[in-house]
């Protein structure tokens, strides 16, 4: 548990268990606590590193926007603190997000890549969704305090006063629109996309993030050799606020990173 100065952050980072490195990125107003149930689960098999992002948690913010390129550009210069070639990478919403730039933008650093409850595009996300990032920003922050993403802030953060700037920031980022399609048509990384069945990414936007990464297009064939070298989960009984905390969670993301997948050809 410690900071790494990187990009002119500090970047609070905490290692749980031993073996080959599983980076995990919390959702927006989270932090790497938001892990805490599947963790154990994750570090039996993997030396689980958990990051939380500029302004969140124990990170103190700096004067820069949030962009999803600079926090993973954070997340590559924390793994070349580590002094790590690679590592798994694991997103969660936000996270899933950053996780993904990370795979883009730094290609060989990712071994594999889990997008939980991410789209690729910004109108990826429900309509009634999209509403709520529009009204996060300066007149909403205090009323957000009634949280118990707040409560947790205030317990962790070393300048809790610094919420609402958290809050009008991380709105400020989610209004900007993003289409990653053409990047994530080129990723050569083997990829897992996690959905829960009733998420608050749309399923038509679901069908074709994995269709992007060569799924879904015809039959793996009797023996499954023609199966894409990525994945796609879907939890059932599941929504975008629990799916994290689930046991489900670890359960279809473990196969994944410990067994062999097939080569992209």
């Amino acid at each position: 548990m410690s900071y790494a100065e990187v990009n002119g952050v500090r970047l609070w980072h905490e290692s749980h268990g031993s073996g080959p490195p599983l980076v995990l990125l919390h959702g927006g107003i989270g932090t790497g606590e938001t892990f805490a149930p599947a963790r154990p689960a994750f570090a039996a098999h993997r030396r689980v590193i958990t990051v939380d992002l500029q302004g969140h948690g124990r990170t103190p913010d700096v004067d820069r926007p949030l962009r999803h390129e600079t926090l993973a550009d954070d997340v590559a210069a924390l793994l070349d603190h580590l002094e790590l070639a690679e590592a798994d990478v694991l997103g969660y919403s936000l996270g899933g997000a950053v996780a993904l730039r990370t795979a883009i933008q730094h290609p060989g650093l990712v071994r594999r890549l889990v997008c939980v409850s991410a789209p690729c595009r910004r109108d990826g996300w429900y309509p009634e969704v999209l509403a709520g990032m529009a009204g996060m920003g300066e007149e909403t922050a205090a009323e957000s305090r009634a949280s118990a993403a707040y409560a947790h802030h205030t317990r962790v953060a070393p300048r809790p006063q610094d919420w609402p700037v958290l809050w009008t920031k991380l709105g400020a980022l989610l209004r900007r629109d993003y289409d990653w399609s053409a990047e994530v048509a080129a990723l050569t990384v083997p990829t897992l996309l996690v959905f829960a069945d009733a998420d608050a990414v749309r399923t038509a936007h679901v069908v074709e993030f994995f269709g992007l990464l060569g799924g879904g297009h015809h039959d793996a064939g009797p023996d499954g050799a023609d199966r894409p070298t990525s994945r796609l989960a879907v939890l059932p009984g599941h929504t975008h606020q629990d799916i994290v905390g689930s046991p489900a969670l670890p359960a279809a993301v473990l196969p994944f990173l410990i067994h062999p997948v097939r080569p992209p050809g």
